[in-house]
Formats: C-alpha cells, structure tokens, sequence
C-alpha cells in the first residue's frame, strides 16, 4: 500500500531529482507533464525547495511512495493562502509511473491535507499554453478564474525560457 507522508529535510535533493525529471529532459519526454519544449534548464533544486519551505510557515511537501524506506515517487506542495484557501502546486509523478491514476490519488491527498486544516478553497497557477493540463485539471473540478500572473523571465532556479508569450493563468477549486 503506497505510504503518504511530508518529506524530511533529507529527502529534498530526492524531491527536486523528481520534480525536474518529471518536467525537463530526456526523462520527462517519457511522460506527459513535460515542459521541455517550453522551458530549458531545472524546475527546481535542493536549496530553493529548502527556503521555499522556510520561507512559507505551514506549507510542506507531501511525498508517496511503495513501502517506508523507498523513495519517493510522486510529491506535491502545498501551502496555506490567504483566509481559507490552499496553494497547491509541483503535482509531480515520475514520468514512468504517469498516466495510472497516481496523479489524480495525490491530488485528491492534497485537497483533503488542505480540507483538514479547515481549507475552503485550492488555488494553483499552470502555464497558459499547457492546454492538456489546463484540462486534466479542470476533469478534476477546478476552474479557471480569468486571473493571470507574469512568468518570471530572467529567474532561472524556474528554468530558461524558449519562447516570449508564457504567463501562468490560475485556476480553484471549492472544497
């Protein structure tokens, strides 16, 4: 039965190891969640999911895996927002295990993480031109609000661009 739980300060480099293969490089081409052809360089790395967790009181990193002892196969952060409303995001499955169900049973742990600490509301951001993951988050009740955010060109611990048009569009979801 896979083990839910919040990552340890030791599993971080593992964390980031995941998260960028899930999403960049040659790896990432074997799932659907890849940005490759969108952003070159790393999703993230050891030391900025480090501060981002002490930056971020209450947030955490939920990590699944087969058995105690194993590493982590998928992980996804979260962190609480404004009022009642959760931030969820970095929804990451290895790109080997993609497109069984894992993704939809982390989202579902993360809503309910965000619901038992009194969560109304998940919010999240995705790059506007990932259509297929626009989708495959609304399939699963979120919607988007017509609210936009810059990309962060020129801060490269977010990867190195390959085009002039990204922003992130947000999307919620009631609880």
């Amino acid at each position: 039965m896979p083990l839910l739980a919040p990552c340890q300060d030791h599993e971080l480099a593992d964390l980031a190891a995941l998260v960028n293969s899930a999403y960049r490089g040659e790896l990432a081409e074997k799932g659907w969640t890849s940005e490759s052809s969108l952003l070159g360089g790393q999703r993230t790395d050891e030391a900025s999911l480090r501060a981002d967790l002490a930056a971020h009181p209450g947030s955490t990193l939920l990590t699944l895996r087969d058995a105690e002892g194993d590493k982590p196969h998928a992980c996804v952060w979260l962190q609480p927002s404004e009022g009642d409303a959760w931030y969820v995001g970095m929804v990451t499955v290895s790109p080997l295990r993609q497109a069984g169900g894992i993704g939809r049973a982390l989202l579902e742990a993360a809503e309910a993480h965000a619901r038992a600490r009194g969560g109304k509301t998940m919010e999240m951001t995705v790059i506007s031109v990932r259509d297929t993951l626009i989708a495959w988050y609304e399939r699963r009740g979120y919607r988007l609000t017509g609210a936009t955010e810059p990309f962060p060109y020129g801060d490269e611990r977010f990867g190195v661009p390959q085009r002039d048009d990204l922003h992130f569009v947000i999307l919620e979801k009631a609880l």
